[in-house]
């Protein structure tokens, strides 16, 4: 009977002490590898401003993503788009002339810089944005690049607002009508989207708001800033383990799971913050959490290169939740190891990739430390 009670007595211990374990420890004694952190200097800048250079006025190839309503819809594209017709698609044109901006404005010594400016006002007038405006206006076009297109074009706008230059001015200006466009366009929209878009291509409903958050907040435009603050909480407060795992899917060039935090990172107080991001994705609180690069197979087909797109994205996402948090002061060696897999790949690529990826880059550099 002793002998059956000692037993008793230890199982009881033994699953008493199973219980207070239930929630696994982190372990921290990985050794982690150290990635070199990734630097926009003016050698790289004059190799990265190719790519936008090269494609801006590029007619062709070209996906227009247009809804035909008669034969009167059907014109070349530069006539459809005469400020962003290059670049295969509107999006990546308007993320093309981004990068020209981001490049002049942090290196006076760009190379070929009148010439870029240039090119710039030429495409950037104001009677090519009239025209813009008026294919948004057409009676099958009310979503034409929602949120993709509209997010970029707000970045646009405020790197032309930041910019401190005549040149910049001017395009500003120009570009100003179809900036309140876009802007009425999300205050629109964003109160009839019930559900947020999860998706790790255009359509992701975080990516779309990150960019024009920090549009509204350079620019101060109050109602769309706190419009994205309602909406933003409203789709993602009660969220809870994200599967990052799960990350990448095959043709993805954004992180679901990344692009939430780094969106819930600016519309909510730090504090605050930490308490989501623990419920969310509480790995990333692990310095030895590592997250794999996405590996691309192919770089000449157009779908399979956007893992490329992923890991600048994932870098920028992961720069910016850890931005003014030390304990997630390690996320920033994983961004620099995506970025270091991408980064020599991209200038001399094809244009499936030449097109859009060089924005993403210099978009990835500008989020790292050395920046």
């Amino acid at each position: 009977m002793k002998k059956i009670y000692i037993l008793i007595l230890a199982l009881t211990v033994f699953c008493c002490k199973d219980t207070e374990n239930d929630e696994p420890k982190l372990d921290n004694s990985t050794k982690v590898e150290r990635a070199e952190t990734p630097t926009l200097n003016l050698t790289q800048a004059n190799r990265l401003v190719q790519l936008p250079l090269n494609c801006i006025n590029t007619e062709y190839p070209n996906k227009l993503n247009q809804t035909i309503g008669s034969t009167e819809d059907l014109k070349q594209p530069s006539e459809l788009h005469p400020a962003f017709y290059g670049c295969f698609d509107w999006h990546s044109a308007v993320h093309g002339h981004w990068s020209l901006v981001s490049l002049l404005k942090q290196f006076p010594d760009l190379e070929n810089r009148d010439n870029i400016e240039q090119q710039l006002l030429q495409n950037i007038s104001k009677e090519n944005i009239l025209t813009e405006i008026q294919y948004f206006e057409g009676e099958h076009n009310n979503s034409f690049e929602r949120t993709y297109g509209w997010a970029w074009l707000l970045k646009l706008a405020e790197e032309l607002h930041t910019w401190d230059s005549p040149v910049a001015k001017n395009l500003e200006e120009n570009l100003q009508p179809l900036t309140d466009l876009i802007i009425n366009k999300y205050i629109e929209f964003l109160p009839k989207l019930n559900y947020p878009i999860r998706v790790g291509e255009h359509p992701n409903t975080a990516f779309g708001l990150s960019f024009a958050y920090d549009y509204a907040v350079d620019v101060n435009h109050s109602e769309l800033k706190n419009l994205i603050e309602k909406r933003a909480k409203e789709f993602y407060t009660n969220d809870q383990d994200c599967p990052v795992e799960w990350e990448p899917s095959g043709f993805d060039f954004l992180s679901p799971c990344l692009e939430e935090a780094a969106l819930m990172k600016r519309v909510l107080p730090i504090e605050d913050f930490k308490t989501w991001i623990n419920d969310f994705l509480p790995e990333l609180k692990n310095e030895s959490f590592d997250l794999s690069v996405g590996e691309v197979s192919d770089r000449t087909d157009g779908k399979l290169v956007h893992l490329d797109g992923v890991n600048f994205s994932r870098a920028w996402s992961l720069n910016y939740i850890a931005k003014d948090i030390p304990e997630f002061e390690h996320l920033k060696n994983i961004a620099n190891q995506h970025i270091n897999y991408s980064l020599p790949s991209i200038v001399g690529d094809s244009y499936e990739g030449g097109h859009w990826l060089g924005s993403f880059a210099i978009y990835a550099l500008n989020s790292t430390e050395n920046k």
